[in-house]
Order: C-alpha cells, then structure tokens, then sequence
C-alpha cells in the first residue's frame, strides 16, 4: 500500500469558479443546520475536478473556510481517501489494487509494467505528463 504525498509544487490561492460556488452552496443547503461540515467530501471532489484531477493545499484550506472547520479535518479526509488525487495526475490515470488477493492475482506485474512504461515511481508523470499510476 501506498502513503498518499502532497504535491512540492503548490499553488498559492485557490477558489470555486463561479459554477462550482453555486453547486457547493446547494450541496451545503442538503444537510441540516450544524451539519454542513459532512458535505467536506462533495466539495473536494469539486475541488479535485476543478484543479485538474488533483487536490492543493489551498482548496483544503478554502474548504475549511468554506465550511467552517479545522483544516487537519480536511486534511484527514482528502489523505484517507484514494479518490482524492494530492499530486497532479496525467489524463490517463492507473491506480493498481495491490492488496493481498490483487497481489495473488499479479497486481505486481501490472505496477512493473508501469514502471517500465509509464514512470519508474508512482504519483510521477510520464514524459509526455499523460499518463500517471499509482498502487490503491
């Protein structure tokens, strides 16, 4: 299994884009008063399809903003999950199950053959930055 890293390179700031605001608005309207902080989980998926596939530092701190709660939660959420991408991802993205079973079935022989095609560490693009895997 993997450690999730975040990405060196970060951006300094980051917002919703006007489109984004609107739908992180409703989705926060969904949930009763005192509870808009279960919605962290919509709104860094929003976060990660608006900033290319991946999560910065700024989106988590905008979020905890946003929804009025400690960073480290954020933080916690978005490294506990592997749907969420800390480093830039290519446009072809593999994850490899690499869990016992997985194992048994060969899933080594699959992050091999990434390494040999695609990038010899994983969370690392190609040359061409298309392409990316990582073990899940």
């Amino acid at each position: 299994m993997s450690i999730k890293k975040i990405s060196k390179d970060q951006p300094k700031n980051f917002e919703f884009n006007s489109k984004n605001f609107e739908i992180a608005n409703k989705i926060i309207q969904n949930y009763p008063n005192g509870k808009q902080q279960s919605a962290v989980m919509a709104l860094l998926y929003i976060a990660q399809r608006q900033h290319k596939n991946w999560i910065p530092l700024s989106a988590m701190k905008y979020i905890a903003k946003f929804l009025n709660m400690p960073y480290i939660k954020v933080y916690e959420v978005a490294t506990f999950y592997s749907m969420y991408n800390l480093t830039p991802v290519g446009k072809y993205f593999i994850q490899i199950c690499t869990t016992t079973p997985c194992m048994i079935r060969g899933a080594y022989k699959l992050v091999d053959s990434c390494k040999k095609k695609i990038s010899k560490n994983q969370n690392e693009l190609s040359k061409d930055k298309s392409c990316s895997w990582t073990e899940v």
